[in-house]
């Protein structure tokens, strides 16, 4: 696939765990192709992917950041991609831009668990990969050994070697390139590398290591097969078609050994993703899928500038110099600067701005934008991630990001009256910039609430809203939306009379309640007969006890689930009025909920939880000390789903317990269930707590 110019593409994402050295490699690989002139450091804040302030301060990446570069002729998009699974909407979204991964592993800190789980997000998108053992400088580390412990995480792939290392050379570190039977050197401090012959010395170790990847290459085609059986051997080009075809497939992870820090093998794993990673043409088969918003009718979309234009937009940034900033992948036609766009996603137009490459936080204008290249685009005003732009006369709606959802929240409050508008502004453009965080304002409880995917997640989006919008917060764990509803019927009256100088207030009347079914909210029936009430004032009884029902007798919470019928009462031809009337329905109410068994109510949530089954045990049983009741579990694979609803008081800090129990490896969501009687000696609890509560806020 090219580009404009007839450039080559490669559109690649470097995933893996945090701490395992993705940064580092992606610096390497722009000071290797001389795209930077020194290289910077995580330690030192002084990357080129790392540019945020606060991934600055916090040493690891948070956002996913595009770097574009050109190698021997290539033009490369590598986008870095954050390791914490807080960070993890930034990473599916840039999975949606790329054509394949490289992942990458520290010999010196060691394989981690979760890395299957970063595999197998990439195969389920049909990303083909590389894998890159990092830090193979350092004292007492194994390449074969780091290999091993890859295999046996990741059982459904297999893993060979490309490159070994090859020693110490006149050039510094190298390592031998089994495909192409050189030997490539390489110093910490020079971007170029020299490439020579394999020495005698290493002559046996190559022959014995390249075996495997001539037999993995014979594998895929019936004809390669026939001849490596014949002959014993294949031509470099035969294995070379033979391992794209197996990398491309994703039964093929090759291996390529060297270190980000020393400079060593990053030129041998710039070449690789040439010569072995698929081009946009190449990538994903069919294309890209998606439908006609007209109709429905599903769509094809090839990596072809001759085909309508359409892109999908996977980032959003809004800077404080540059402006509102819209990244995305053109996967079909061709994008041009300022020029006009339609937004299928949300039926709308859009003017576009101006096109830019980037280098991080470098944006440097182009003129337009092929089919299969990354870019960016300035100022597009209704356009958010995971929108499809396109050709208005040829519309399509790519399938949207499969972003997680939010699973911890924390409600806000702003610090002082000149916080409140900067709070709300600041809030509004970080969701935009990240989507995988939530804001909502609790009609019940009256809190703002913000949720996100992990504890950093939460604490990183309040520090950009203090460092960015100048907004001070203080935080506080979400309260529970209980609520109050009623066990038996009862009846009640209530009469409101008050006289003044001149005319007074006169309202009477008497109410029936009975339960209703779960859900069923509330219903009023009048069955007054003989007009012992006027109809003109039944409308105003009603409306006193819907204002009632906002807190009940117990706590204070909205009752729900109730049915009031009013069935008697009398009137005074002068005095009586509607809001009279009003106030004896809310009397009447409250008298008759004393005497129906009032209880509590607490919400539930249908949680999904997903790990391992080394830990299914522990998070069961965690799950029932939480008051939860498991409805299913099942096998997926090395994973199982562990399916129940547990009362939402019980979930709102899982996170940090479900992080220690699975070792990082495990995650969950939740959703609205039902709400259901709270036990009594928590329910007396929880209402002595609420009743505290309102007699501070009362006294304050």
């Amino acid at each position: 696939m090219s580009g404009p110019s007839g450039t080559p593409i490669r559109n690649v994402a470097v995933v893996s765990s945090v701490g395992a050295g993705k940064t580092s490699l992606v610096e390497a690989m722009l000071f290797a192709a001389g795209s930077i002139p020194v290289r910077g450091t995580v330690a030192q804040g002084s990357t080129a992917s790392d540019y945020d302030a606060e991934e600055q301060h916090r040493h690891h990446s948070l956002n996913a950041s595009v770097l574009q570069f050109d190698w021997k002729g290539t033009r490369m998009t590598v986008i870095d991609t954050p390791g914490d699974r807080s960070f993890q909407g930034d990473t599916l979204a840039a999975l949606r831009a790329v054509d394949a991964v490289i992942l990458v592993v520290s010999a010196g800190s060691g394989v981690r668990a979760d890395l299957g789980r970063v595999w197998s997000t990439a195969k389920e998108l049909g990303l083909p990969g590389l894998l890159f053992v990092t830090d193979l400088d350092k004292d007492g580390v194994s390449f074969e050994r780091t290999l091993s412990s890859c295999r046996e995480i990741l059982e459904d792939v297999q893993i060979l070697p490309l490159t070994v290392l090859g020693g110490r050379s006149s050039a510094g570190d190298s390592v031998v390139d089994l495909l192409n039977h050189v030997l490539v050197s390489s110093s910490p401090d020079l971007p170029k590398v020299q490439v020579s012959p394999v020495p005698a010395t290493l002559t046996e170790l190559v022959a014995e290591a390249k075996k495997p990847l001539i037999e993995a290459a014979a594998e895929v085609d019936d004809s390669l097969l026939e001849q490596y059986l014949a002959d014993g051997e294949l031509p470099t080009d035969e294995i070379r078609r033979g391992l794209v075809e197996a990398v491309h497939r994703g039964v093929l992870l090759l291996a390529l050994s060297g270190s980000a820090l020393a400079n060593l093998g990053v030129a041998s794993l710039l070449d690789a993703i040439v010569a072995l990673l698929p081009s946009p043409a190449e990538a994903g088969g069919a294309g890209w899928q998606g439908t006609d918003p007209r109709d429905g009718v599903s769509l094809h979309r090839s990596a072809d500038s001759t085909e309508p234009m359409s892109a999908l937009v996977f980032k959003t940034t809004i800077d404080p110099f540059m402006g509102r900033m819209s990244f995305l992948r053109v996967c079909s036609g061709a994008l041009t600067a300022d020029t006009h766009l339609y937004n299928a996603t949300r039926s709308t137009r859009e003017k576009g701005g101006h096109l830019f490459s980037v280098l991080g936080k470098k944006f440097t204008p182009i003129a337009s934008l092929a089919a299969g290249e990354i870019g960016a685009i300035a100022k597009l005003k209704e356009t958010q991630t995971g929108d499809t732009l396109c050709d208005e006369h040829h519309p399509i709606i790519f399938t949207p990001l499969a972003l997680p959802r939010p699973v911890l929240s924390v409600a806000i409050d702003p610090k002082s009256k000149t916080d409140i508008e900067k709070v709300s502004l600041g809030l509004h453009k970080i969701v935009e910039e990240d989507p995988t965080l939530g804001v909502t304002r609790d009609d019940e409880t009256k809190e703002l609430v913000l949720s996100g995917l992990g504890q950093l997640h939460l604490d990183v989006a309040v520090e950009r809203l203090r460092r960015k919008y100048g907004a001070e917060v203080a935080l506080h764990t979400p309260r529970v939306p209980y609520k109050e509803t009623i066990r038996q019927g009862a009846s009640a009256q209530g009469k409101y009379k008050k006289q003044t100088g001149g005319h007074g207030q006169y309202g009477d009347c008497w109410l029936q309640l009975a339960p209703l079914p779960h859900g069923q909210g509330f219903t009023f029936e009048n069955k007054i007969v003989g007009g012992t009430i006027p109809r003109n004032f039944i409308p105003a009884v009603e409306k006193g006890v819907v204002e009632a029902m906002r807190e009940g007798i117990l706590a204070g919470f909205p009752v729900v689930d109730v049915q009031a019928t009013v069935y008697d009462g009398s009137y005074h031809v002068v005095d009586s009025s509607e809001m009279a009337f009003k106030i004896a329905g809310s009397m009447a109410f409250k008298k008759a909920m004393e005497a129906a068994h009032p209880v509590l109510l607490e919400p539930l949530m249908q949680v999904e939880v997903s790990c391992p089954d080394d830990y299914v045990g522990a998070v069961i049983g965690d799950l029932n000390s939480r008051r939860g009741r498991i409805t299913t579990v099942t096998a997926r694979g090395h994973m199982e789903s562990i399916q129940a609803v547990v009362p939402l008081a019980e979930m709102l800090k899982y996170a940090p317990t479900l992080n220690a129990l699975t070792g990082g490896r495990g995650e969950y969501s939740m959703e609205f269930s039902s709400y259901e009687e709270v036990p009594r000696d928590l329910a007396a609890k929880v209402i002595e707590e609420a009743r505290a509560g309102k007699a501070m806020t009362t006294s304050v």
